[in-house]
């Protein structure tokens, strides 16, 4: 089968050749991300592979489904980047990565917490410009510490077991799991209660903004936010206001919901002209990466892995378990 990858990066590109050795495929590598504009460049390709960040709206899969696309490969868990109904109206089914490495979420998600709480990233600088004072890098004890994860999945439940490993109290919001040794609580009271709060959900229709400025309000006073799950679950706008009134006391995030044009891109020598982005690196008490709580090698090649499982699979069949319905 032909694939056309979009969005490319030099680090992708030996672990789906490694993947593929046996199911040799056709890789047409496009560094250009999958845009409308951009879609007829996979023209003689039956496949597309996209990320995260590639616009796989109407208008991209109608130029597709002109070009002879049958199949969307996501090499992502998430799917909030394509247009489902547009997808399935147009004949082109979608497949995803359910599961890679939810221990490189989970462990960079607990790395966030640990260098916020102990100001690693201030400290680092410091030693760097020779300062060894230890004036405002206070941290506190993890172990007795609430701990609240919205999203009890697979990430969810690795990131509570390492916190239980820690000895913090875990507290849990999931409609639909359960992990042993995770109190599970109505939302409200996970926020009023927890120290710090971990996003591990989807992002939907529901789940947009659902970190706005009542629920920070509900909050505790101080406490920590992290996400490494979607952008969009946060309202940044009211997180703004939440940390410079002291309501919000830390905010660490992997991802961002305006980071299609800043994140996977190195923009050193450039001007950012996302105004709201810039202000949140101007607090010291938030600490951003972009979008690497994936980025370990196990992750990769287990992305690279399934994604070429899921081509073979649809390719030999027209059909595939881990297809979007």
């Amino acid at each position: 089968m032909k694939i056309a990858f979009f969005n490319t990066k030099r680090y992708e590109k030996q672990p789906f050749e490694n993947a593929n050795r046996e199911a040799g495929h056709q890789f047409r590598w496009i560094d250009l991300p999958l845009r409308a504009e951009t879609a007829d460049l996979a023209k003689g390709c039956q496949a597309v592979c996209v990320f995260v960040n590639d616009q796989v709206d109407a208008a991209a899969l109608a130029r597709l489904q002109e070009n002879g696309v049958r199949l969307v490969a996501t090499r992502s868990a998430g799917y909030n980047h394509i247009d489902l109904p547009a997808a399935h109206a147009a004949g082109i089914t979608v497949v995803r990565v359910p599961a890679y490495s939810p221990y490189a979420v989970a462990e960079h998600t607990v790395a966030l917490m640990l260098s916020l709480n102990r100001h690693v990233h201030r400290a680092y600088s410091r030693v760097r410009d020779g300062n060894f004072s230890l004036d405002g890098l206070l941290g506190f004890d993890m172990h007795g510490k609430t701990v609240g994860l919205i999203g009890l999945g697979k990430i969810g439940a690795c990131t509570a077991r390492i916190l239980i490993g820690m000895g913090c109290r875990v507290l849990g919001y999931d409609p639909f799991s359960t992990v042993e040794g995770v109190t599970p609580v109505p939302l409200a009271q996970l926020l009023a209660e927890s120290d710090i709060v971990s996003l591990h959900c989807p992002l939907t229709a529901d789940t947009r903004h659902l970190i706005d400025a009542g629920a920070i309000a509900g909050m505790k006073r101080g406490a920590m936010l992290i996400n490494t799950s979607r952008g969009a679950l946060v309202d940044t706008l009211a997180v703004i206001e939440a940390l410079k009134s002291g309501q919000l006391g830390w905010l660490g995030i992997d991802v961002y919901e305006e980071e299609g044009e800043l994140f996977f891109s190195d923009l050193s020598e450039t001007v950012i002209q996302d105004d709201v982005f810039t202000r949140l690196l101007t607090f010291p008490n938030v600490l951003v990466t972009g979008h690497q709580a994936f980025f370990t090698a196990e992750a990769l090649g287990a992305i690279a892995a399934v994604t070429v499982r899921n081509i073979s699979e649809f390719e030999q069949s027209g059909t595939c378990g881990n297809a979007v319905t």
